[in-house]
């Protein structure tokens, strides 16, 4: 390679990560707001002489659609809602709008109860092994809506509210998001404390499903007991409802601040390091994991990690993170994929543009129990497919590619045309 074509190289490259840092400056932060329950889940509910009926569902959602008013005023914010009227949206539900969304945040906001009536003040959690016996019973209360909708019946058959096994067992999936999630719940008692001289009794890890299978940081306020009389009417006051849901706001604002001046940090940081070196002559990418079955589309597993390469080689469909030609990028991609719990993940080395010697690439653009039918769009779009059955069911590829730049590329033209979770098949000869 000439000096002249590297030097130009190595310009593009310094070019589009500074390009992709305005780019991700100037991303709108998504914030998921889960009221909880809803519908025929009442919640914690109380009934009191001079208050009348209060429940849980109303509340929350009450509170959640004030902080949502407030942060679609912000021009940096994007907010989705788990409800908006007097529904019950699954657990399931939630977690998947939340990770389909490609959200930020994920913020779900409850009230607690006691069986006495002494307790009061705000409790903030998030994921994370926790086995206090007190917190254990906020935790079988909370899940226990579990048993109230039929799909998650299914997804979670094994679950019993009442196992402390059960709880236990739940272990954190998202390390990646626990540190940012703690800062956020941190942001929100301290609100509630200096702001609305509330009592906090802290910011506490637990097993909720409603958090467990989040690609993103996540908490759920418990903003205060139905059970204290004197917290009850607080609650079910506008007052009571306008303070928390300020306090709520204000948190995610100071957060994203944080956030924000934490990148700037760090992309000044990779913006001087990539300046200074020179691109390496292999390509690099990060393998995570192998799996005899396909993950689906932003699988919790995935950890929220973007620009995955799936290749399928015999029966196993192996996963890489990121791709680089310089070593501190590099690097700094093994990080990451480790601190989401790939804790195996290894550097992996592509010489560019290199043809298989034996063997070709192909895309399969379908995997499935039933065939294509003859109307299907990727048969009237794609000809000349090639269909194998397997024991697993039916697969159609397409192409014949001589290296992987190739098919990457034919991949994204398929993408282009509407036919999307495309993989790449490595066919040895």
């Amino acid at each position: 390679m000439s000096l002249a074509l590297k030097s130009l190289k190595k310009s593009f490259a310094v070019g589009f990560l500074f390009c992709l840092v305005l780019t991700t400056a100037q991303k709108k932060m998504v914030v998921v707001l889960d009221a909880g329950h809803g519908g025929s889940d009442h919640g914690t509910n109380r009934t009191y002489s001079s208050l009348g009926y209060l429940a849980e569902k109303d509340i929350t959602l009450a509170i959640a659609l004030r902080v949502g008013r407030m942060l679609e005023k912000e021009k940096d914010f994007k907010v989705i809602y788990t409800r908006k009227t007097d529904f019950l949206p699954s657990l399931s539900e939630r977690t998947n709008l939340a990770n389909k969304s490609g959200a930020d945040l994920f913020i779900s906001i409850h009230v607690n109860a006691n069986v006495r009536t002494d307790p009061h003040g705000t409790e903030t959690y998030v994921q994370g092994p926790n086995q206090n016996k007190q917190n254990l019973e906020v935790a079988k209360t909370e899940n226990n809506v579990i048993f109230l909708d039929k799909n998650d019946k299914q997804m979670f058959s094994q679950y019993d509210p009442y196992s402390p096994e059960s709880l236990i067992a739940l272990r954190i999936q998202q390390s990646k998001y626990l540190e940012r999630s703690l800062i956020l719940g941190g942001l929100v008692e301290d609100h509630f404390v200096n702001k609305d001289n509330r009592n906090s009794r802290g910011v506490k890890q637990q097993n909720f499903h409603v958090l467990r299978q989040n690609a993103m940081p996540s908490i759920l306020i418990e903003t205060g007991f139905l059970s204290n009389y004197e917290e009850a009417q607080y609650l079910a006051s506008n007052r009571g409802q306008k303070e928390i849901a300020e306090s709520i706001y204000n948190a995610i604002i100071n957060y994203k601040k944080i956030l924000d001046k934490k990148n700037s940090s760090s992309q000044e940081i990779n913006h001087k390091s990539i300046k200074a070196e020179n691109p390496l002559k292999n390509s690099f990418r990060i393998f995570l994991t192998s799996s005899s079955r396909k993950m689906p589309e932003n699988d919790p597993k995935l950890q929220g990690l973007k620009n995955i390469l799936i290749i399928r080689e015999g029966e196993l469909y192996k996963y890489y993170y990121g791709e680089t030609q310089f070593a501190s990028v590099r690097d700094n991609y093994l990080k990451e994929a480790k601190s989401a719990g790939f804790k195996d993940a290894f550097i992996v080395g592509f010489i560019p543009n290199q043809k298989l010697e034996s063997g070709y690439y192909t895309i399969e653009v379908y995997a499935g129990k039933q065939k294509l039918s003859n109307s299907s769009y990727i048969l009237q779009t794609l000809k000349k497919l090639e269909k194998t059955r397997r024991n697993d069911g039916f697969h159609y590829t397409y192409g014949n590619y001589p290296s992987l730049e190739e098919a990457i590329k034919n991949q994204e033209e398929i993408s282009k045309k509407g036919i999307k979770n495309t993989t790449l098949q490595k066919v040895s000869r």
